[in-house]
């Protein structure tokens, strides 16, 4: 059995109070145990809290230009063993090795990106009513910010909420998920190698119930980022703003392509693929539903079949999609797989788990299609590789479907109509929104977030805003 390894906190490597640890299974082979981590209770929290609040001011204090130096020494190192974290993600997560080796390439760019805004942090200068007045604002770090990151990109979400917190100068306690916890453990070694010093950051592993629960009702704590379920984002968010804290919380997303007439349906329908079926459907920016104009459906779902009947399954290192990251979530997915039928959507393909890769947690790419706007299948996020057709007959139908659920994160459309698109641009419900193109992938130098119950609609993530959720202004009249 793998050795366990320990939580970080006030630039050591601890061991919980507990005595009890987690293990973590190869999705691909639940019965090969692939790393061990310790199962921390609320004592554990809240000494990386008192470290994070000891750490704080001196790091606060640190020039920018020395933080980023940090960064990119950390940066240096992730880059130098990518194969390693690469390796890990798709042992941890179960993710196909190519979308996991792009993960950590992420990460990489992030830190180096951060690192460089280190050095452009500073406030705006304005012109004072009266003489000899210098007038202008500085940012400063908001203190503590806790961050509760998901399983689904367990080194790219802790790194693009991790990078701007230090960027910054903020001091952090960081609670990554239990199912795959490694790859936000390697980030704290790259950062501890780099030279980042003790306390600033602390990572603990362990359930939500005593960890994050700690975090955030720590009075010590300042900020709080989630990454998960809208259903306990939305939790977290009440508990964090009760205790007076600064929040913000990216959530689950129902995000539709719609299909127009003018679409070319095989390119439609590679689009939709690689959107549903990428990352195993388990992004919160997935494609879960197709809105396809009546023109090109017969076409467009006779394609999407086909895209999805190619797709090679098996472990992440052999095939092009990997298991889902545990049990659970199978069972997740093949409940409303069967809710669908239930409901009378006609299983077009897949809809089951394949007979021939032994216990892993594998369902094969589902196309459904005679999808009504509001079956469950249409209306709530599966969060696995399941795609609902919905036929539609104009534009305008195709908009107000899309619109027409709880969710808005991510959209795109498929269409050689550049009116339609400036419409839909204009008019989707969502806070990412693309033409031609994917509703997963995103840039790291411009804004993050939902509508909806996809955020809490505060705060976004990445680029200049990540900036500005770590930082709050404060206006100097200097009277020489």
């Amino acid at each position: 059995m793998p050795d366990a390894n320990k939580n970080y906190v006030g630039g050591e490597w601890t061991t919980t109070e507990t005595g009890e640890t987690l293990d973590v299974v190869n999705p691909a082979d639940p019965s090969e145990v692939v790393a061990r981590y310790q199962q921390s209770g609320s004592e554990d929290a809240t000494e990386a809290v008192e470290a994070a609040a000891e750490a704080a001011d001196e790091w606060a204090a640190t020039p920018g230009p020395e933080r980023g130096t940090v960064l990119r020494e950390a940066a240096k190192i992730l880059d130098d063993k990518k194969d390693e974290l690469t390796d890990q993600l798709v042992a941890e997560e179960g993710k196909a090795r190519g979308e996991a080796a792009g993960e950590v390439q992420r990460a990489i760019d992030i830190f180096y990106y951060f690192a460089q805004k280190a050095s452009d942090l500073g406030g705006t200068r304005k012109q004072a009513s009266g003489p000899d007045t210098d007038l202008y604002t500085i940012q400063e770090p908001v203190g503590v910010a806790a961050l509760i990151t998901p399983w689904n990109y367990p080194i790219a979400i802790p790194a693009w909420k991790l990078a701007p917190a230090l960027a910054t100068g903020n001091a952090v306690v960081l609670k990554p998920a239990s199912v795959a916890p490694g790859p936000a453990v390697a980030l704290a070694e790259a950062l501890d190698e780099a030279g980042l010093p003790d306390g600033v950051l602390n990572v603990v592993t362990g359930p939500g119930s005593s960890v994050a629960n700690t975090f955030v009702e720590a009075d010590e704590v300042d900020a709080v980022s989630f990454t998960g379920s809208s259903q306990v984002g939305e939790m977290v968010y009440d508990q964090a703003t009760d205790h007076g804290k600064r929040a913000q919380m990216e959530m689950g997303g129902k995000n539709p392509t719609v299909v127009a007439s003018s679409a070319d349906p095989e390119e439609a329908a590679d689009i939709v693929a690689s959107g549903g079926f990428g990352t195993t459907g388990q992004s919160c920016t997935a494609c879960s539903r197709a809105i396809v104009h009546e023109d090109v459906y017969d076409e467009f779902v006779d394609a999407l079949v086909d895209e999805a009947e190619s797709i090679e399954i098996g472990p992440g290192n052999e095939a092009d999609m990997g298991p889902q990251v545990s049990e659970s979530e199978v069972e997740g997915t093949l409940e409303y797989i069967d809710i669908a039928e239930n409901e009378g959507a006609t299983l077009a393909t897949g809809g089951g788990v394949p007979d021939d890769l032994g216990d892993g947690f594998y369902v094969e790419p589902t196309v459904f299609t005679d999808v009504e706007r509001d079956y469950r299948i249409a209306q709530e996020e599966v969060f696995g590789p399941v795609v609902a057709v919905i036929k539609v007959s104009d534009y305008e139908e195709a908009l107000d479907v899309a619109n027409d659920v709880d969710y808005g994160l991510s959209s795109s459309i498929v269409t050689d109509d550049h009116t339609e698109a400036k419409s839909f641009i204009d008019d989707s419900e969502a806070g990412v929104v693309k033409v031609n193109d994917k509703t997963t992938g995103l840039e790291l130098h411009v804004p993050f977030g939902g509508f909806k119950r996809s955020s809490s609609e505060t705060w976004r993530e990445q680029g200049d805003a990540g900036i500005d959720f770590y930082t709050i202004s404060k206006t100097v009249y200097d009277n020489y």
